[in-house]
């Protein structure tokens, strides 16, 4: 019975989740999660669009709490919003944005949207990614194609704990394509790495000023 109970909550709070990210929009919601507290139950949305999410004088919040209260019964619902500074350190949000431009520009153009995308993490100091899109694809060669920059972790702690993971559907007249995304973030810790302190390079020898020619 307890097993039950557990379950029930369990896909009632997953209903809460979805409901929130439909409502708010594909494409601004990075996460969901859900914290209890005495007081009631504390929804924090992670968005790096916070004004599009809260609306105009918080209409959006507004609405979004008398339905939780409604639907899902939930006592004393209270929605805090978590900015993310930079959108593509973010999987889930890249993750979202390609199977956006998948379905806006269509599968034809997929290489340009995954290369695109690629260049954008990268030059956000990302220390690898890598973009898996799948399904209905326009390809005689394969019915996956692997995009990737960087570096990436493919085992241990580090790809467990420290990889961004995501991965959604875009829907296509064509068919559906899958993108899973991986994102090494620049503040990573590496046990591997070696830094080299060189104290020849720390204290570097001045050199006389000289002109530079110029043409």
């Amino acid at each position: 019975m307890e097993a039950k109970k557990f379950v029930d909550f369990k896909k009632e709070e997953l209903g809460v989740k979805e409901y929130v990210k439909y409502e708010l929009g594909k494409g601004r919601i990075s996460d969901v999660t859900i914290e209890y507290t005495p007081v009631g139950e504390k929804i924090i949305v992670s968005t790096s669009k916070p004004g599009l999410v809260i609306g105009r004088r918080g209409e959006k919040i507004d609405m979004l709490t008398r339905v939780l209260k409604k639907k899902f019964k939930l006592d004393n619902p209270h929605i805090e919003i978590r900015e993310i500074m930079d959108s593509r350190l973010d999987a889930q949000l890249v993750a979202d944005e390609i199977a956006l431009l998948l379905e806006r520009k269509g599968s034809l153009k997929f290489k340009v949207i995954a290369y695109k995308m690629l260049q954008d993490i990268i030059r956000a100091k990302a220390l690898g990614v890598e973009i898996v899109l799948s399904g209905k694809l326009p390809s005689d060669r394969a019915k996956s194609w692997r995009f990737w920059d960087g570096y990436m972790k493919k085992s241990g702690d580090v790809a467990t704990s420290q990889v961004q993971k995501a991965r959604t559907t875009a829907n296509l007249s064509s068919g559906t394509i899958g993108v899973k995304i991986k994102i090494m973030l620049p503040n990573t810790v590496l046990p591997d790495k070696i830094i080299i302190h060189d104290p020849a390079k720390q204290q570097p020898e001045e050199k006389p000023k000289t002109e530079e020619a110029v043409e």
